[in-house]
């Protein structure tokens, strides 16, 4: 059984509170509250005003550049207001409002359970249904999927590799979707197949999900090219460049995106919203999300309207458990904790609500290092985390680029194995943020001198 070859940890999986928990529809908002961004690129651009009636599909803003994706309404009513808000980390962030009125949807859109697993679109087709849509990774990156399907010139896919490792410690809600949607996750990559005219693909899944290995492997046994591959549990098996790695042993290099050795890697759930665009003409419009924690009263995965406040969908859960110290967006490992819940709306970025209880919710006070380079050990992506945070301590911009700051994937592998409790993501994370100004900067300045000449 394969795992990817370089660092990673183990922590506790704690999936045993929201697992097998069927899928649970969260009953729709009065107020739906859509932000612009909610993926990686540019923000989508409003193309509706304040008054205009819509219906469930109808689109609400456009994507702002190659690297976007649509954002179509997940419900129907009335805009009531476009206007600038905060998110629950603080970050500003421009939102379209809806006033909910019942439940109407396009009437191009196919609402029946029946499956449809047969594709005979082309692939451009294919593509432009997916932008359409608006879909976008879901397995936490965001990056819009139509952009995954357009190598650049000179690139060929060889493999789609699909991610169902759902490696991040209590999220649940990909296992699940696997359970209960299997035929339509097949169905889908299919069409990602035909999309990318590729004819293997793999299906990575985690050990600790032996009934869903068992499903899908029943599913494509006679599926020509699809093949389910059972891994190790080691975090954060779960990202691209470690998934290729432990699917066909081949690593990407730095700097560069797995294209460059022939995989394109999408998340289960990403390839069941492709499924439901491309043959039912359904726009991604909702998500499922795992509710999750030791005290939770109704731990669950639920299947949730883009724009719901969340605190509608922590009430359906049980609300917030007595003792809580912090209510984190996402999973322990790569989540963010929230400076507040009011007025946060689900969103495609939004793959869990994790309740951590008041004596989990503080992290020690660090300790000076002790040079144990346990973090490098750690580190999936071969880098030393250590240096990299007192790079960023002395501003020493220059050295964080050519140590390779830019490849950190954010897991907080360096921090869960740090003896001394150290901030090292902390540092990290905004001196990527620098960096990748610098570079961009440098780019434009490239851009604008080639251009003169």
């Amino acid at each position: 059984m394969r795992t990817f070859r370089i660092g990673g940890v183990h922590p506790q999986d704690n999936k045993q509170f929201s697992a097998h928990q069927p899928i649970t529809e969260c009953p729709l908002p009065q107020q739906a509250i859509i932000p612009l961004v909610q993926h990686i690129g540019a923000p989508a651009q409003a193309v509706v005003e304040v008054g205009k009636k819509v219906k469930v599909g109808d689109l609400l803003a456009k994507a702002g550049g190659f690297v976007s994706a649509n954002i179509c309404s997940p419900v129907s009513g009335t805009v009531s207001k476009i206007d600038a808000a905060t998110d629950a980390w603080g970050a500003p962030m421009q939102v379209i409002v809806i006033d909910v009125e019942g439940d109407e949807w396009l009437e191009t859109i196919d609402r029946s359970t029946d499956l449809k697993a047969e594709c005979a679109l082309e692939p451009k087709e294919i593509i432009d249904k997916i932008s359409a849509a608006g879909i976008v990774g879901l397995g936490g990156a965001c990056f819009p999927t139509h952009v995954k399907l357009l190598p650049p010139p000179g690139k060929k896919a060889e493999v789609l590799i699909i991610n169902g490792v759902e490696c991040e410690p209590f999220l649940t809600c990909d296992h699940q979707l696997m359970l209960e949607h299997g035929e339509e996750i097949v169905a889908g990559i299919r069409i990602l197949m035909r999309a990318l005219n590729v004819n293997r693909a793999i299906i990575g899944i985690e050990n600790n999900k032996k009934d869903a290995i068992q499903h899908m492997q029943e599913l494509v046994k006679d599926v020509e090219g699809v093949e389910v591959k059972a891994l190790m549990l080691k975090y954060p098996q779960g990202g691209e460049k470690q998934l290729i790695d432990a699917c066909i042993r081949r690593q990407v290099p730095s700097g560069a995106l797995p294209i460059e050795v022939g995989a394109v890697v999408d998340n289960v759930a990403t390839v069941f919203a492709v499924y439901e665009a491309v043959q039912k003409n359904k726009p991604l419009v909702s998500r499922v999300m795992t509710v999750t924690g030791r005290d939770v009263q109704k731990p669950g995965n639920y299947l949730v309207r883009f724009g719901t406040p969340i605190d509608e969908v922590i009430q359906l859960a049980g609300g917030v458990p007595e003792g809580t110290g912090k209510i984190i967006g996402g999973g322990p490992m790569m989540g963010r904790a929230m400076e507040h819940t009011e007025g946060m709306p689900a969103n495609k970025r939004l793959s869990g609500l994790l309740f951590l209880p008041e004596e989990e919710s503080h992290r020690p006070e660090p300790d000076p290092c002790i040079r144990c380079a346990k973090c490098v050990d750690a580190c999936p992506m071969g880098l030393e985390p250590y240096l990299l945070s007192k790079l960023f301590e002395n501003e020493k911009w220059e050295e964080l680029e050519k140590h390779d700051i830019m490849d950190c994937i954010d897991c907080g592998c360096c921090v869960f194995t740090c003896p001394s409790h150290r901030r090292l993501l902390d540092d990290i994370r905004p001196g990527k943020a620098k960096v990748g100004g610098i570079l961009r900067e440098r780019a434009a300045a490239a851009k604008a001198a080639a251009e003169k000449k």
